[in-house]
């Protein structure tokens, strides 16, 4: 039988930079450094995106 707990939707995962660890246990920590990994890719995959954009229209006014 299901618990009414997992009816309810899940919270999501936030992580807010220099916050206190102690409570968390280790699958926490996984949890947070997945996440956080993920977000370091998205940043890196669009400052690689804003940078080709960049050298394109520099690329076209120097000609």
């Amino acid at each position: 039988m299901a618990s009414e707990d997992d009816d309810r939707p899940r919270k999501k995962i936030t992580h807010e930079i220099g916050q206190d660890l102690y409570l968390l246990s280790g699958a926490d920590l996984d949890e947070r450094i997945a996440l956080l990994t993920s977000e370091i890719e998205r940043l890196k995959a669009d400052k690689a995106k804003k940078g080709a954009s960049k050298d394109a229209a520099n690329s076209f006014f120097k000609s």
